[in-house]
């Protein structure tokens, strides 16, 4: 006979039953060591930089004193998801617009600091020479990313679990579809004239996305949102840092600023027109005719490669490691080698590294690049990413504008084509510059 009344068993049995429940939840929450598993909001603390009136001429009333109460002041979001692969490894997806970025797990270290008793994280960027390190505590990450190849170059990062927003949870009333093409003009700053660029949007109720195409590159996959008269817009990709911000105006125009990172800001206009266009990339970069094209440089092992050295018709890709267009591009040759003939078609890199030719950093950087994308091609050390010398290095160019730069060279070493900037997968351009590749390829190939 049993010791309790009848009618206390069941709720005793009910009890047990909720017991092993929540003890069945607390074991599969710990099965994860280190970081809950799901989404999180990750926010770049930038330095405040107040609009300030334009140094090259009047002040433009509407972007004084601008107040977006929106976000908070100098906040650059991005959102990301931690995926576990095993029960104590895990890796990132960082999410901007369309582009999916994966930090694998190998370039994870999580660990704990026994002097303060607080969990440890370190997430490496290594194409790029970045890294995030960070404590962890209560759902929350604090630490700041650190930008090796700049001088104390740190910035403060927090990242919060559970939060998907990327700028606000609010959803105010857009006052405008921003869908379509618009005509950009950065101010620029002291030591640069205002340049154009062209702004691709797609708005579908409040989030914004879409890029910002510049005629040494465009401006990746971007993410935001549409707030009353307000706009804003982010990427953070491991290198890129950048922040828009936007007034729309009773006249349908854009003005607001642009920063990257915490070492530049400018403001920026733009204007709706479906017919805006930049100078061609093929017209940009021309080669002297009084110099011949020729260059001698070496691997990261010290052994120097010519361009004589290379038979067949060529490619010649000037880039340099810390630059994302740069990776962009890398991507779509490795993805065209592997997927048509190209006969004796041969491909050479030249980098131009932040910290020159000579230094073990810069020989680092490159062999980190080749490991990390898998690049199967000669890269060669050519020069400082500092343009004026890199047009040093290559004196039969006018100058060096961009990286990266494509040069054509056919089975004589006679330069066909040169291609100035990128103009990536996020950009309604790619799909053109594909099929003008390919039409140039066959050319070189068959030498006609």
């Amino acid at each position: 006979m049993s010791r309790f009344p009848l009618r206390i068993a069941p709720a005793l049995a009910a009890l047990f039953l909720i017991a092993v429940a929540v003890a069945s939840c607390v074991f599969v929450q710990d099965r994860y060591t280190f970081l809950p598993p799901g989404p999180y909001r990750g926010v770049l603390e930038l330095e405040y930089n107040p609009i300030v009136p334009n140094p090259k001429g009047e002040p433009i009333a509407e972007k004084v004193n601008l107040e977006f109460d929106e976000v908070t002041e100098g906040q650059l979001p991005f959102t990301f998801d931690v995926v576990y692969e095993t029960d104590t490894t895990f890796h990132l997806v960082i999410h901007n617009g369309e582009e999916e970025i994966v930090v694998p797990a190998k370039d994870i270290q999580a660990g704990r600091d026994q002097s303060v008793g607080r969990d440890t994280l370190r997430i490496d960027f290594p194409v790029y020479d970045t890294h995030i390190s960070a404590y962890h505590e209560e759902n929350v990450i604090e630490g700041v990313w650190v930008v090796h190849y700049r001088d104390n170059y740190r910035i403060p990062f927090k990242a919060y679990f559970g939060k998907d927003f990327r700028f606000t949870p609010l959803q105010k009333p857009p006052a405008a579809d921003l869908s379509g093409q618009w005509a950009v003009t950065f101010a620029g700053d002291a030591t640069e004239d205002p340049y154009p660029g062209v702004a691709e949007f797609r708005q579908e109720g409040n989030k914004l996305t879409g890029t910002i195409r510049t005629e040494t590159g465009d401006y990746r996959y971007l993410e935001g949102t549409v707030q009353a008269n307000k706009a804003y817009l982010s990427v953070f990709d491991g290198s890129h840092a950048f922040l828009f911000e936007a007034l729309i105006r009773d006249d349908g125009s854009l003005t607001g600023t642009f920063r990257s990172g915490r070492h530049y800001i400018t403001d920026w206009t733009a204007v709706r027109d479906d017919d805006a266009e930049l100078t061609s990339p093929d017209e940009l970069t021309r080669l002297r005719e009084d110099v011949p094209l020729a260059f001698a440089f070496p691997d990261v092992n010290g052994d120097t490669l010519r361009l004589e050295d290379l038979q067949g018709p060529k490619i010649v890709q000037l880039f340099g490691t810390w630059c994302p267009n740069c990776r962009d591009e890398t991507n779509f040759l490795q993805e065209y080698l592997a997927n048509n003939d190209t006969g004796d078609l041969q491909v050479v890199a030249l980098a131009f590294e932040r910290y020159g030719a000579t230094d073990e950093r810069s020989r680092a950087a490159v062999r980190r690049y080749q490991e990390n994308m898998g690049v199967g091609w000669p890269v060669l050390l050519a020069a400082s990413n500092d343009k004026r010398e890199a047009s040093r290095a290559l004196p039969m160019l006018n100058k060096v504008i961009s990286y990266p730069t494509l040069l054509f060279v056919d089975r004589d070493n006679r330069v066909v084509r040169i291609h100035t900037g990128f103009n990536g997968p996020a950009t309604s351009k790619y799909a053109a510059f594909k099929e003008s590749f390919d039409e140039t390829i066959e050319e070189l190939i068959s030498g006609k």
